[in-house]
Parts: C-alpha cells; sequence; structure tokens
C-alpha cells in the first residue's frame, strides 16, 4: 500500500516533515492544506489518516470509505478518522482548509503500549469514521503553530504538542479507559499552552514545579502526575530540555560568553549549563558553538 502523502492532488502549506527533527517526527506527521475543490481516487493506505476541518463555513464533502459512500455537511473541527489499510477516497466541493495528521500504526501501538499501556485497535477506528472533538481540534491548531514557529523552540513544542494529542486520540479509541487515562483528560491542549508560555516568558528566571502548577490551577502532585503521564517528560525535565535548547540558538547565533548565556537561560553558572547541555546534546557548549556557529 501507498503512503497517504503521495497521493495530495495538491502541495500542502506547511508540512512537519520539513521542519521537526526525526525524535518528534516519529511520533505523527502532520500536513496543512488549503485547497480548491477537487478529489482523491479511492484507495487503500499503509497509514492512520485524520482529518481535521478548520473551515468557518460548513461544506460540502464527500467520502467513499470501505465500500460505502457518505454525502455529508463538513463543519468546523469536524474530524474524519481513516484506519490503515481500509479504502477511502475524498471529493470535496469548496475550497479547503485543513489539517491532515497521519500516524504509522506500528510507531502509535509501540506508544500505546510502551507509555500509556493502552491498546488502539482497528476495529474501534472504523466504528466511528465521522466526529466533532473540540479539544482534539484545538490539540491539532497547536500542532499546526508550533511549525510557524522559528528556531528549535518549534521543536520542542511540536514534540511535546504531538505527545498530547496523542493521548487524547487514545483516550477517544482505548480499548479500555482505567483511572489513570481517564485522569489524563484533565490536562488539555490548553493546560500545556499555558505551561509553554509561561516556561517561554519565564525560562532565564527560577521557576519551581508548583509556580507552574499554579498558573493553571492545580496542586504541584496532580500536576506533575498529570503532566509526567500527557507529555512524557516531568515537569523539570521539561524545563531543561527547554532552557538548552534556548541556549543551544544563543550559542550558535551569538559570540556571548558561555557564562552570560548560562545565565540568560536560568543555569546557575557555566558549570551547571555545560551538565545539562551535554545530557540532552551528547556535545559541550563549546563543542556544540564550534559545530553551529553562523
Amino acid at each position: 500500500m501507498s503512503n497517504y502523502q503521495d497521493s495530495y492532488p495538491s502541495e500542502p502549506l506547511l508540512r512537519s516533515g520539513d521542519q521537526v527533527r526525526k525524535s518528534a517526527g516519529e511520533l505523527l506527521s502532520l500536513e496543512y492544506f488549503e485547497a480548491e475543490p477537487d478529489s482523491m481516487a479511492t484507495q487503500a493506505f499503509s497509514q492512520h489518516h485524520i482529518l481535521i476541518n478548520l473551515k468557518d463555513e460548513p461544506h460540502r464533502l464527500e467520502n467513499w470509505r470501505g465500500g460505502q459512500h457518505r454525502d455529508f455537511t463538513f463543519s468546523k473541527h469536524d474530524i474524519v478518522v481513516t484506519p490503515a489499510g481500509l479504502e477511502s477516497g475524498w471529493r470535496w466541493h469548496a475550497r479547503s482548509k485543513c489539517i491532515v495528521v497521519t500516524l504509522e500504526p506500528g510507531k502509535l501501538e509501540t506508544f500505546t503500549q510502551s507509555e500509556l499501556g493502552r491498546l488502539l485497535t482497528d476495529q474501534q477506528l472504523l466504528d466511528l469514521p465521522h466526529f466533532k472533538d473540540e479539544d482534539i481540534a484545538n490539540a491539532a491548531v497547536m500542532l499546526l503553530d508550533a511549525l510557524q514557529l522559528e528556531g528549535s523552540s518549534s521543536d520542542v513544542m511540536f514534540e511535546s504538542l504531538a505527545r498530547v494529542f496523542l493521548v487524547k486520540l487514545v483516550n477517544k479509541y482505548g480499548d479500555d479507559r482505567s483511572d489513570d487515562i481517564t485522569y489524563s483528560d484533565k490536562f488539555t491542549a490548553k493546560h500545556y499552552k499555558r505551561v509553554l508560555d509561561f516556561v517561554a516568558n519565564h525560562f532565564g528566571d527560577s521557576i519551581q514545579i508548583d509556580d507552574l502548577a499554579r498558573d493553571i490551577g492545580m496542586s504541584s502532585s496532580h500536576f506533575s502526575r498529570l503532566f509526567k503521564q500527557v507529555i512524557g517528560d516531568t515537569p523539570y525535565q521539561f524545563l531543561m530540555r527547554y532552557r538548552v535548547e534556548r541556549a543551544a540558538e544563543m550559542i550558535a547565533n551569538t559570540k556571548k560568553p558561555l557564562f552570560d548565556i548560562a545565565l540568560s537561560c536560568g543555569f546557575s553558572d557555566q558549570a551547571h549549563l555545560t551538565r545539562i547541555f551535554k545530557q540532552f546534546n551528547d556535545a559541550t557548549p563549546k563543542l556544540w558553538r564550534k559545530q553551529n556557529a553562523l
């Protein structure tokens, strides 16, 4: 079977594979389209694909899915899911404005089993082809926003939001919903965006986990548990990763002394920066500057 991306009748305006490092791109890929009325031939693909409508005005959409023809009105934040291996074709009758997320089944299975302890079955994807979900749609829009950021902050945000998106998808389709998974429903994409904004605005300051939890109205322990479950990193690891990304940009793009960069990125001194930097990049700041300086 072919890849879904090989069949697009037009080029996407934005594509995650062109911008995001492999660590984030392994979880999912995202394309954004604004395309004139057109069609895609019916065929089966090796990936799951998820179509998320961003167009404000409802418009007519036809979908040939598993031998059935569906002719319906596509409204903003409507979502259509097609699992891998199921024949699907499209015709849209107005200029589109949509996000297409594609997921590799094997990688999705590994993610849900190893990180969430859940299974995402093809049968459940088949059972609910078309639904409206504001939270999943908002998570996809935030993924799109992350691609439009400049610098390495795009990678950090995209990778974390990819995890948010996948957790929410698994919550929607998982075989069973234990208390642990239901718990993560309470940490939304908007919560994550608020945390990210707080870190982006204060990463050079002294930030405590209590500060992040208080900003989104949670207790520290509750916030830490949900954040780790959804994002994959602890809040502390996420903060350190963000600081290192900012430091890496400054090291490569400026001649600012490493000691000053360390302080401006929230590290206690240059030795602290070097120790944490090596954990994330397998290189010292000095070597990073030598290899990446413009």
